[in-house]
């Protein structure tokens, strides 16, 4: 089977954006986004990229104590449910959040979500970001892997800037 993966690297938070931007462009509802990376390598940051990407004006913080946060886009685009699943300790606590309610309408983006989120809906991405042990080292890296036949699909059309 092919790596359909795709690797790439930020120099600087607003570059990390910028990918995150660009994949908003194909996005549509129902997809999930599975964010995994140390604490500190950017999901939050990412996850502020895809707003700005689908037009939500909000201001998007880390949902660790909320466990999720809706952003309601201001028109008749997608919404963006952004997820930080670090204290949910199954795929039941998960469920018990009814993500599902959202899906058609929204982008789900969730944190600290790998093998937990990914049966929420057959199409959407998980996006590993990386990072140097170096604090004062912003370059991030980031793996992209499609999940279902659309993203497999357009996800290098949509990703090259």
């Amino acid at each position: 089977m092919t790596d359909l993966s795709v690797h790439l690297t930020a120099a600087t938070p607003d570059e990390l954006q910028a990918i995150a931007e660009r994949l908003a462009q194909g996005c549509h509802g129902g997809d999930v986004l599975v964010l995994t990376g140390q604490l500190g390598a950017g999901k939050t940051t990412f996850t502020q990229g895809l707003a700005r990407g689908l037009g939500i004006d909000d201001p998007v913080t880390s949902p660790t104590f909320v466990i999720s946060r809706v952003h309601v886009h201001p028109g008749d685009g997608l919404s963006l449910v952004h997820v930080d699943a670090y204290r949910v300790g199954s795929g039941a606590e998960l469920d018990d959040l009814d993500l599902e309610a959202d899906l058609d309408g929204a982008v789900v983006a969730v944190e600290w979500g790998r093998g937990l989120a990914e049966a929420l809906s057959p199409e959407g991405l998980d996006i590993v970001i990386g990072r140097s042990d170096d604090e004062h080292d912003e370059e991030r890296t980031v793996t992209i892997t499609p999940r279902g036949e659309r993203w497999a699909e357009q996800l290098a059309q949509v990703i090259v800037p």
